[in-house]
Order: structure tokens, then C-alpha cells, then sequence
């Protein structure tokens, strides 16, 4: 079909590929262009617009890549049959085919999203396979009220897997299943804790953990965090008598850094000294691209009692949707975190779970950490390769050693709020350092998740995207 193009304009800021994807999105959103239908050819739409091939691919790919557009080979690109149009007209909703709704929110994750595992290489058919021979095998076991503490295989992959990859020793009865990694901090604070208790939490930190623990009425001290990590003598300045500590030393939220090894022994001092606890948050210690990956902290908790209450999350490595985190406590701890999980009945479905053990089991979660480490390696490549083309000198990235997002600092007087907020007006999910800071900061920054870009040529577009976000009125 003709689509109603006015001359692109090659005289205004907007990037000539952008002209293209808004128009057509446009049309969507107003119903010219209708689900199912098939949009002019790239060799086709070059050659009316007078313009080079390359410039009509980026924004074909940029529309498909949002879920607009759908590639069909020799049958042309189409409108997704998957869009729903809101009534009266306006910005339509994108359903993509292919993707779960996977997020958080309930919607479906936008580019440069953090903290998001790659969604394209779920490995679904051995997931399916697994899950079906599950249910053909189900029986009574499957009716009854699920296990509080988990599913009894799942705890013991989970413990074999940990003290080969991640130097944490523990028994599975150590091991707790939760729904997510905000169901472990609410069985520890239920266990453990109490309201008004102080807690150290990295300065920036981890949102999530950050909103949780102030609902649940903890008292939070900010602590500032270096190249070195959290900052144990600050700490002890500021809340020598804190009751806990959250921390993700492996790769911290959002910096990147690793605690340092000397910091690892203080804070563990620090716990020790005065009956404190140690949150490890280890949400993406797997995905290290320099070197093996870094020991647990809770590898090192080896005095006493124990003092880390280890938690670890399968939203990270292969999908949120499935719901699934662990907490690992120590051996003494037991019988009161048991005896809290019956009480807050916050079990997981046992299909899930059964279907995870195997997958632990079998060879196939260990092989898939394998992959996505060297896709993601590629990833982090291509996407920093272009928006060091598309945005220096004005930004300046930190490639830290791991992790699954990249910081791009910015220049002194930058707002990276406003910009984060232009960059989700375009379609871009962006969040700015500051945000994470509970302290006054003059830092500056942004962070840019690069697990789903899946080609060199999806990083160039929209990393030229992000950089129409750094003029005021884009």
C-alpha cells in the first residue's frame, strides 16, 4: 500500500530513519495502517523517498524490534496482528507475537531495558518438554498444599549448583524457594528482623530493595559506595549499631563494582561483632565477562553461626515471569525460617519448581549460563561501539568487569532525569543514576540494559534514538 508521506525533511534534527519509523507508527496509532497490513517494501519505500536503502532498514528494523512491524520473508512486512488499538484512536498498544509479557509492570519491556534477561533465547522447547512430561507424570502430590520451603529436588539442585559455581557450601534444607526476590526479603524480616530495625543499603542502590524495606518499616541509612564498594568504615561511622546490611558485592546496583576483598572481611567483622545480619543480594554474579566469576560473599562465612543470608534469583539468568528466588540461611536458622514460611504460605506452583530442578539436573541451566555469558559479551560490545559513536564526548561509559547494564556518565550539568524522560518519550526504557542516590549527588548518569539487542545494526538505531534524547524538545 502507498502510506502518506509528506517530503522528509532533511534540513531538521530528527534523524531521516526517525522521520520514517514516527510517520509509520503514526499511522498505526490513527488506524491508517491496520493490523495485518503490509507496509511498503524497503527497496520500494527507499526509491519513492529518494533516499539510501540503509535509512529505511534502520526504521523497519527499529518498528520491528518494538513489536509495530513483522517480517515475513518473502511475504513482505506487516503491521503485527498482535497491536490493539485504544479507542478513540491514538498511541497503539504492541502486543509482540513472539515475547511473553515478562516484566514487572504487566507490560511489555521497552529497548535498553535493565535488569532484563534475553528474552530471545529462552530456551523454550527444552522448557516445554520438561514442563509436559512434568504434568504427564503429576499425581496426588500435586494437589496438596506445595512444601513452604520448597520443592525438595529444586533446593537440592540449587544447593549442588551453588557450591560449585558460586563456593557457597550448604545442605538443602538450607534452602528456602520464594516468589521473587522481594518474597525472600519479606520471609527474612519476618524471620529475623523487626520494625525500626537500621539498615547500611548501598548509596545508589537497588530501588526495589530500597522501596521494600522502607514499607516494611526499616530504618535505612544511606552509605556511599566506591570503586572499592560499600564502604564499610562509613558505615560504622554513621550506624555502628545497624541491625543488618543489604549489599550486592558481586556486581553492585547500578555501579558495577565488586567489593574488594579486604571491605568483603570488614563487613563480615562488622556483622559479627554485634549478632548483625548480611543480605547478599547475588542477582547477576553468573555473568561476568573478565575472568571467572567472583565467590560469594557468603563463601567467606565460614565463623560461627553465620552471619549472610544469601539470596539469589532465576528472574536474572532466565526469566522474571517464572517467579522463582532462593534464600539460603544458616544451619541454625533453619527451623525459624521453616516455621515463618508456613505462616506466610507464600509457596510457588510445584510445576515450575519441578520443571526447574530438571532443568538444574540435566545439564541445561549450567549450558545456557555458558551461552548467554558469550551472547551477552557480544551485546555489551556492539550497543557500547555505538553509542560511543552516537554520544561521545558526551557521555563517557564505565565497562566494568560483569553485570547485565552499562553506565554512561555524563558531562558535569548534564540532567540525566530530563534526558532519561525524553529517551522513554521515544520508545526507550533509560533510567538515570541520580534516581538511585538517596543522598544529594552530583553524579550524573544513565543506565542502559543491553541483554536484547540482537544485532549491531539495532544498537546503531537506537543508540542514535538515545542521542535525539540529549536536545531539549525532542
Amino acid at each position: 500500500m502507498t502510506l502518506p508521506f509528506s517530503p522528509i525533511n532533511a534540513a531538521t534534527d530528527s534523524p531521516l530513519y526517525r522521520q520514517i519509523y514516527l510517520r509509520i507508527r503514526q499511522s498505526i496509532a490513527d488506524g491508517v495502517l491496520r493490523p495485518g497490513d503490509r507496509v511498503p517494501s524497503v527497496r520500494g519505500l527507499a526509491s519513492e523517498l529518494n533516499l539510501a536503502r540503509g535509512t529505511v532498514e534502520s526504521a523497519y528494523q527499529l518498528l520491528i524490534d518494538e513489536g509495530y512491524l513483522i517480517a515475513r520473508g518473502p511475504a513482505g512486512t506487516v503491521v503485527s496482528p498482535q497491536i490493539r488499538l485504544p479507542e478513540p484512536a491514538g498511541q497503539a498498544i504492541v502486543v509482540p507475537e513472539t515475547v511473553p509479557s515478562l516484566t514487572h509492570t504487566g507490560l511489555m519491556p521497552l529497548p535498553l531495558e535493565m535488569g532484563l534477561p534475553a528474552l530471545d533465547v529462552f530456551p523454550g522447547k527444552v522448557w516445554n518438554r520438561l514442563a509436559a512430561s512434568e504434568m504427564r507424570q503429576s499425581g496426588l502430590y500435586d494437589l496438596i498444599y506445595p512444601d513452604p520451603q520448597g520443592y525438595p529436588p529444586l533446593r537440592a539442585a540449587i544447593a549442588g549448583y551453588l557450591g560449585v559455581s558460586r563456593g557457597v557450601a550448604c545442605s538443602p534444607d538450607q534452602v528456602f524457594i520464594c516468589a521473587g526476590y522481594r518474597a525472600s526479603l519479606g520471609l527474612i524480616c519476618h524471620s529475623v528482623l523487626r520494625h525500626g530495625d537500621t539498615c547500611w543499603f548501598e548509596d545508589p542502590g537497588y530501588l526495589i530493595a530500597r522501596r521494600f524495606l522502607n514499607q516494611a518499616g526499616m530504618k535505612l541509612q544511606p552509605v556511599p559506595v566506591d570503586q572499592d564498594g560499600l564502604d564499610v568504615e562509613a558505615g560504622i561511622k554513621m550506624a555502628a549499631n545497624a541491625r543488618f546490611a543489604v549489599v550486592t558485592p558481586s556486581h553492585q546496583s547500578p555501579l558495577g563494582v565488586s567489593l574488594s576483598l579486604p571491605r568483603r572481611h570488614a563487613l563480615l567483622d562488622w556483622a559479627r561483632a554485634g549478632d548483625r545480619w548480611i543480605i547478599e543480594d547475588d542477582y547477576d554474579g553468573e555473568f561476568r565477562y573478565r575472568g571467572r566469576p567472583l565467590p560469594a560473599l557468603k563463601s567467606l562465612d565460614t565463623a560461627g553461626s553465620g552471619s549472610v543470608l544469601y539470596t539469589g534469583t532465576f528472574s536474572k539468568v532466565l526469566a522474571p515471569g517464572l517467579r522463582l528466588s532462593y534464600l539460603v540461611v544458616p544451619q541454625e536458622q533453619v527451623v525459624r525460617f521453616a516455621e515463618t514460611a508456613g505462616r506466610m504460605q507464600n509457596q510457588c506452583p510445584r510445576l515450575l519448581q519441578a520443571t526447574l530442578a530438571r532443568f538444574i539436573e540435566e545439564g541445561y541451566f549450567a549450558r545456557h549460563i555458558r551461552k548467554m555469558r558469550s551472547i551477552y559479551a557480544e551485546r555489551r560490545a556492539a550497543l557500547a561501539d555505538a553509542l560511543s559513536a552516537a554520544l561521545e564526548p558526551r557521555v563517557q561509559l564505565h565497562l566494568q568487569a560483569g553485570g547485565m547494564h552499562l553506565l554512561a556518565m555524563l558531562e558535569n550539568g548534564s540532567d540525566d532525569g530530563a534526558i532519561a524522560m525524553r529517551a522513554r518519550s521515544l520508545g526507550l526504557s533509560i533510567q538515570a543514576l541520580s534516581t538511585w542516590y538517596a543522598e544529594a549527588t552530583s553524579r550524573r548518569g544513565l543506565l542502559i540494559g543491553f541483554t536484547n539487542i540482537t544485532s549491531t545494526q539495532e544498537a546503531s538505531a537506537l543508540s542514535r534514538t538515545l542521542a535525539s534524547a540529549f536536545r531539549p524538545g525532542a
